[in-house]
């Protein structure tokens, strides 16, 4: 008996190793499909068992009982040629001799496959329809290729699809009108590719959609009703050719960007009653009328752009405008009569652009009102038309309608008769979300805000002091991790065992409760890939809201690999890190720091940035903490203070950002010793080092020479500018 079970032993480890060994043989053949991208050589010398892989910025494998279920490869092709005509492009392209179809045909043999990304890899063909075979697939992003033709109906079999994207390819046919079989589908992105017809109706029965992006293309026609989409937050269709009246909205959009199409006639009503819209973008189109009043007061409406449209008649002269309102676009159409006060805000609290009309009024250049007039002419004379052929329509059917009745009865046959229905539109408010008056001018949701914060995203959690008393073991000293500008830091487990680290932080000024849960609310929404969470927050010094506040401490996510800084140290060479490594994390600090600046209105400055703040995670993924600190911290109160505009007290804060990314840039090259001295470094020391001491990498080239205070300036200033757009 006892041979038997080991017999039995010996047979089920090599069915294991078999499915290690099978798993492996077809990964390495898709590193032979994709032409042995550099994101896979680790594979060459690689002997362990790839699903123990550690996660790289540009390759990530995740296996579960010996099974591949995740694999995602970034790879340097940009898909951004102008002419591509479906050949291989040298350097742009893999190879002419390059299949699309047995790429995916080994795709399909793995079976468990959950997550698929395979980004700027140089895919280059039609995508094939047996695509469809895996059918275990979660997540699908084939963006920043070269696939072209059409985009396979068959992909509407990938039942369990939760996100497809293909953005940025060449796919320059119809949308399939298949869709709504895709019944778990959340983000649908098929951006910047040449996609033609109309935008299909099949796209509004999918009532999981959070996320529509079609923007780029060359759609055109209607765009249907998309009331039916009751979880849609983020609708992106910019810059296509559609051309119709603008069509009925969910209730709760977040994000709707229709600029640069044809639509035309008026701006529905129904806008006006959007609670939760943040960000509209109506500008270049065709569309017509008086703007409704009621999109200006929006409770959450931040961004409001109607430029370059043809937008006639007189604003109210006592609109009001929204609390969060930042910026307004009415430029460029034929507006009469004087602008509104709320319009006319000379602080720096809210953008107006309202020139190119034919308003009354000293600012921005204006029309004269005769180019106004004839558009408001040509309008009254529509209307007048119209209401002239409906009459008449109206005396035609009444005249044939009583010439049937007549005859009807001269021949004494029963008819029915017709009912008319006439459908009423029902439009209901929906309550106000509840937020208080005090939300900062700073803290405008629009663009990656809205959708990030808004895709079933808590709001900001409230633990209690003795949650965290029992995460930190009453905040023992063995828990400490130390002490910075922004207040003590510990170490605690949770209650699910999850490990979180716990600031305390002592504030300068007592704010009212309710003031403080607004600041640390909009903080706990700012939620990106690149930056440490905040999880949640215990206010100390009372619940109630005519209570202050002096001490809070704020929950976040734990990073466990510690900070960059000690990762540049040559003090621990086994943890300093390649060039690779160290391009890839600056990469994701730039693309943290674009979104702190670009994600909200005005965006969110003074992070802080340095070495020490850059934390790694297990897969050495770079998190910026110590972000949105000011906030709370009264850097506003500081600058208001000393006489500084909040516009120029916010460049100067940009500024800061990016000059500190130039010393992390710095930093990079040279290592930590100059964040201890600064540009003190930069004047007295840095000429002075020897060529041969700095490296063999080209470093020597970039940092000898003439080293001045204005040129260690702007090499900072423009490089870190330069890089953080670029690349975010």
């Amino acid at each position: 008996m006892g041979y038997f079970y080991l017999f039995l032993l010996v047979l089920f480890s090599w069915s294991c190793h078999g499915l290690q060994t099978y798993q492996t043989q077809l990964l390495l053949q898709i590193r032979k499909h994709l032409e042995y991208p550099s994101q896979l050589q680790i594979l060459d010398n690689y002997n362990g068992d790839l699903c123990n892989l550690s996660a790289m910025s540009n390759l990530t494998i995740s296996c579960q009982d010996n099974f591949v279920t995740e694999f995602k490869i970034r790879g340097n092709k940009v898909a951004n040629v102008s002419d591509f005509n479906g050949y291989a492009i040298p350097g742009k392209t893999l190879s002419k001799t390059f299949s699309i179809d047995s790429l995916v045909t080994t795709l399909t043999r793995l079976t468990s496959l959950k997550v698929l990304s395979l980004v700027s890899l140089g895919i280059w063909g039609p995508l094939p329809d047996k695509i469809h075979r895996l059918y275990s697939l979660e997540f699908l992003d084939l963006s920043s290729n070269f696939m072209f033709g059409s985009i396979p109906s068959q992909i509407s079999r990938m039942v369990k699809l939760q996100t497809l994207t293909l953005d940025g390819n060449y796919f320059n046919d119809t949308i399939p009108n298949t869709l709504d079989s895709l019944s778990n589908l959340s983000v649908l992105s098929f951006r910047g590719n040449r996609l033609k017809g109309q935008f299909p109706s099949s796209i509004c029965r999918i009532s999981s959609l959070t996320d529509v992006a079609m923007c780029h293309n060359k759609l055109s026609g209607k765009l249907p009703d998309l009331s039916s989409l009751t979880r849609l937050r983020v609708l992106d269709v910019r810059e296509n050719r559609l051309d119709s009246e603008l069509p009925v909205m969910p209730q709760g959009l977040v994000t709707a960007l229709l600029a640069k199409n044809l639509f035309s006639g008026e701006i529905p009503a129904q806008f006006g009653v959007l609670s939760h819209l943040q960000h509209l973008d109506l500008s270049f189109n065709q569309l017509s009328g008086t703007p409704p009043s009621a999109l200006f007061d929006l409770p959450s409406i931040s961004y409001l752009n109607l430029a370059s449209n043809v937008l006639s008649g007189s604003l109210p002269e006592h609109l009001t405008c929204g609390s969060k309102l930042g910026f307004v676009d009415i430029s460029n159409n034929k507006l009469v009569g004087d602008l509104p006060s709320c319009l006319d805000n000379k602080s720096d609290k809210r953008v107006v652009k309202y020139g190119g009309n034919c308003l009354s009024t000293d600012g921005q250049q204006q029309h004269q009102g005769l180019y106004c007039k004839e558009a408001n002419t040509r309008r009254s004379g529509r209307k007048t038309a119209v209401l002239v052929a409906i009459i008449v329509v109206s005396v035609l059917l009444l005249m044939l309608l009583a010439f049937g009745i007549l005859i009807l009865f001269q021949r004494c046959r029963p008819r029915r008769t017709f009912e008319t229905h006439i459908r009423q539109k029902v439009v209901q408010d929906n309550p106000t979300t509840g937020v208080s008056s005090e939300v900062l001018a700073n803290a405008r949701f629009i663009s990656e805000v809205a959708k990030l914060g808004t895709q079933g995203t808590p709001i900001c959690r409230l633990f209690s002091m003795e949650e965290l008393e029992e995460a930190t073991n009453n905040f023992d000293s063995s828990m400490f991790m130390g002490e910075g500008f922004t207040g003590k830091l510990y170490k605690g487990r949770l209650e699910s065992g999850t490990y979180v680290v716990i600031r305390s932080l002592t504030l300068q000024k007592k704010y009212s409760i309710q003031n403080l849960k607004v600041r640390l609310d909009f903080l706990s929404k700012l939620h990106h890939p690149h930056l440490v969470g905040l999880l949640g927050h215990c206010i100390a010094g009372g619940v109630q809201d005519d209570s202050g506040a002096s001490k809070v401490f704020l929950v976040y996510d734990y990073v466990p690999n510690g900070n960059y800084r000690m990762h540049l140290s040559e003090t621990c060479p086994e943890k300093v890190l390649k060039w690779s490594d160290r391009l890839a994390i600056l990469i994701d600090v730039a693309k943290a720091v674009h979104f702190l600046h670009t994600g909200v209105i005005p965006g969110v400055y003074n992070n802080r940035l340095k070495t020490d703040n850059i934390l790694l995670d297990e897969h050495r993924l770079a998190k910026l903490s110590d972000y949105g600190m000011f906030i709370i911290m009264e850097e506003n109160e500081k600058l208001e203070a000393k006489g500084e505009s909040l516009k120029s007290s916010q460049r100067k804060t940009l500024e800061d950002d990016i000059y500190n990314f130039g010393f992390i840039l710095l930093e990079s090259l040279v290592g930590p010793i100059v964040s201890g001295k600064g540009e003190t470094f930069l004047l007295n020391e840095m000429p002075g080092w020897p060529k041969e001491n700095c490296g063999s990498d080209g470093v020597d080239h970039l940092l000898t020479g003439v080293v001045i205070h204005r040129s260690i300036n702007y090499w900072q200033m423009h490089m870190s500018r330069t890089i953080i757009s670029a690349i975010a």
